[in-house]
């Protein structure tokens, strides 16, 4: 039998998505402003040509703090994902 929710049970959180190369799968972020981390990244990667530096992020998810060098980063998304509160 099939079960609704309400709109105000379901709640969107946006993650980060970030591909890493030579990963498998990309790591999921959630951070308190995924928006600016997102831009944060775009930037990191328009610019690791001129030089390469260590990025580190402390996050809100399992995944507590993450060190990358910006040369290896591949890509970077922004994900919703539903969930119910």
């Amino acid at each position: 039998m099939s079960q609704s929710f309400s709109s105000q049970q379901i709640k969107v959180k946006t993650s980060i998505l970030l591909f890493i190369k030579g990963a498998a799968a990309p790591l999921v972020l959630y951070v308190e402003n995924p928006e600016e981390v997102y831009n944060e990244f775009i930037n990191i990667m328009n610019n690791y040509h001129t030089q390469s530096k260590l990025v580190e992020k402390t996050t809100l998810g399992p995944i507590k703090k993450v060190c990358v060098f910006s040369n290896q980063i591949s890509a970077v998304a922004m994900q919703d994902e539903p969930y119910l509160k």
